[in-house]
């Protein structure tokens, strides 16, 4: 299939992530912030956000269990791994200090940098840091 119509339908994907994340506020990182303060006026709603898309997810993955490649032709490439595993843990400890410092993870940190909210590209320009600082010590690792 074409690069084209790749690029196409990841381009209309990120649109409707980034409405959705627009239309349910969930790009407000005060909204996050309500959210993960349950010591404080608490804001259920980004849990209906989440189980809204675990709900989707989960049909989805449940489908492309039964097909080869993706509707464009394309092989799928999903994770094999089930493994949980000291690395993965220190990675989502992480990036849940990171969102809770920030009330901001990556898809509303890319809807903030695209309106120009400083705060989101303060955080892109961190997050491209830390996938960089990854790297380089994945490097380091992988010479020894």
């Amino acid at each position: 299939m074409s690069r084209v119509y790749q690029w196409i339908t990841a381009g209309l994907a990120g649109l409707l992530l980034g409405l959705g994340l627009i239309l349910s506020g969930m790009a407000n990182p005060a909204k996050v912030v309500g959210f993960l303060d349950v010591a404080g006026p608490w804001d259920p709603s980004l849990g209906l956000v989440m189980g809204g898309g675990l709900v989707v997810g989960s049909i989805g993955f449940a489908m492309l269990k039964r097909q080869p490649k993706t509707l464009l032709g394309e092989p799928l490439n999903l994770p094999s791994s089930r493994k949980i595993d000291g690395r993965l843990i220190a990675g989502s400890v992480l990036f849940g200090i990171g969102w809770g410092i920030t009330g901001i993870c990556p898809g509303p940190g890319l809807v903030l940098l695209g309106a120009g909210v400083p705060e989101g590209v303060i955080y892109m320009a961190s997050l491209l840091a830390g996938m960089s600082l990854y790297s380089v010590i994945e490097k380091l690792r992988s010479h020894r």
